[in-house]
Formats: structure tokens, sequence, C-alpha cells
């Protein structure tokens, strides 16, 4: 998917949501049987109710790793339900040596045909470069996470700086704004305006909103731009909203209510 592709579907949604499918097999509905087949359908009925509110779609790949091969078969099969206007990430957080990441990017690019995934930077370009050589796709790059020990190493000062702006400052060197975004949480809100004035055109993938208690409008103050430029995440805020049988009900109502913060917030940056 191109930006101008993703630009446009927020504007038509009037959304800039991605669910997150971090399908917790123990968490599925009482009405659903606690197996690889109860998270297919788990995710057939989320992806159904929310395809027309949402503009990007996140699995993450450790729910589904962790069950073998059975467990790719279901990711593969839940990637097959994401509609064509919503951009397919997955959350896997790769990053390693050159040709060990060529293998990746053809895993997640060629065999699973995702249109973005998330890496980790650490071990510089070439662990990046061969997921920037894929046309039409997306590299999103972890700078500040929402996690808590973000501050551990990402805080840290370095010539006057913080560790999270070199990555940024470094990273847009490798790619540019149609093939690379950045994951800055929800829960940093307060160095998303300043990380604007550093990548004022790149998307950035913010995490954190809902569950963990970040504030949309503030996100989005600080974020949107004329493209967008912005892809809220919520997943167990979504997923888990109810485990009784209306839970695509309530599914679908907390990403409604969501789309409408998004819709009012579009509108009052003059979007």
């Amino acid at each position: 998917m191109t930006r101008e592709e993703l630009s446009r579907n927020i504007f038509r949604k009037r959304s800039f949501l991605c669910t997150g499918l971090d399908t917790d097999i123990e968490r599925l509905p009482v009405s659903l049987d606690r197996d690889i087949r109860g998270m297919v359908n788990f995710n057939t009925d989320i992806i159904r109710c929310t395809a027309d509110l949402s503009v990007a779609y996140k699995i993450n790949t450790a729910f589904y790793e962790q069950y073998g091969a059975r467990g790719w078969e279901a990711m593969a099969e839940t990637l097959d339900l994401i509609p064509g206007d919503c951009l397919a990430i997955a959350d896997a957080k790769r990053g390693d040596i050159g040709n060990t990441s060529s293998m990746y990017a053809r895993a997640f690019f060629d065999e699973l045909r995702f249109d973005a995934i998330t890496v980790a930077p650490y071990m510089g370009e070439d662990s990046l470069r061969p997921f920037l050589e894929f046309e039409d796709k997306w590299v999103i790059c972890l700078a500040l996470t929402s996690n808590p020990g973000s501050a551990d190493f990402q805080m840290l000062e370095s010539q006057g700086k913080r560790l999270y702006e070199h990555v940024i400052e470094t990273v847009c060197r490798w790619g540019n704004p149609n093939n690379l975004m950045f994951v800055t949480g929800a829960t940093q809100a307060a160095h998303l305006e300043h990380i604007r004035t550093i990548i004022p055109e790149h998307f950035l993938l913010v995490p954190g909103v809902g569950a963990q208690g970040g504030d949309l409008h503030e996100v989005a103050g600080a974020a949107l731009n004329d493209s967008g430029g912005l892809l809220v995440n919520a997943s167990r805020s979504i997923l888990y909203a109810s485990r009784d049988e209306d839970y695509t009900e309530a599914a679908r109502a907390e990403a409604m209510r969501l789309q409408r913060e998004m819709d009012i917030a579009l509108r009052q940056e003059g979007y």
C-alpha cells in the first residue's frame, strides 16, 4: 500500500485507527473454543465488525508464533481476512544482520504478503536495508516506545540529544516518508510534538491508546499532518470489550467510539 492510498483511506473513513490483533486464546469469549480454530474465528469476527472503522490491522506475531506451524497457519489465514483498503502490519520487531534480515523480509513481504513490518534498529543500517528495498512496503522502526523500560535506553542522552532522537535522525537517512514509519508510544505524548519537528512528514504508529491509558486527542494534536500521518493502535480495548456472546457488538462499539473521536480530532486540526 502506498502513502497516497493510506492517506486517502484515512480521510475517506475519517479514521486513523489501527486495530491490533494480539489475540490471546485464553481470553477468547466463552462462546468460542480456546484453540487455534477459535482464534481464527474470533479474528474473523473482529475484522468483520471493525473493517469500515479501521485503516490498518496490526498482527502481533508472537501471539501466533508460540503455537509453531499451526500458529503460522492461523496468522496467514488471519492476514488473508484483512481488507485491501487496510494496511496489514506484522508486529514482529525483527532486526538482525543483513543476510538474516533478507530472509525475514522475504518471509513477511513475499511469502505472507504483509504491507509493513516493525523492526528494531539497534544493529544498524544493514539490518534494515533488506526491508527497505521492497517496493510499496513499509518499515516501521522502533523509536520511542510506550513501555516503562523505554527509559532504560531510549531516554539516555548523548551529544546533547536523547538516544531516540539519534535513532530517528539516523534511520531517516536510510528511507523516506514513502516507506518508513516510526513507533512512538501514546504514553510518550509529551515528546510527540518534538518528534514532529524532526520528522514532519513521516507516518507514526502510536500504540498505547485504550488499555494503556494514552490520550487520543493529545496524540492527534501533536502528530497529525497533511497526509494524516498517524496510525493509532488499539488492541485489548477492542478485542476484549466483552467476553460474552455480545463480543462483536462490544468490539464494534469501542472501535466506533475511537473512530468518532478521531473524526473530531481531524476536524479540530483542520482536516
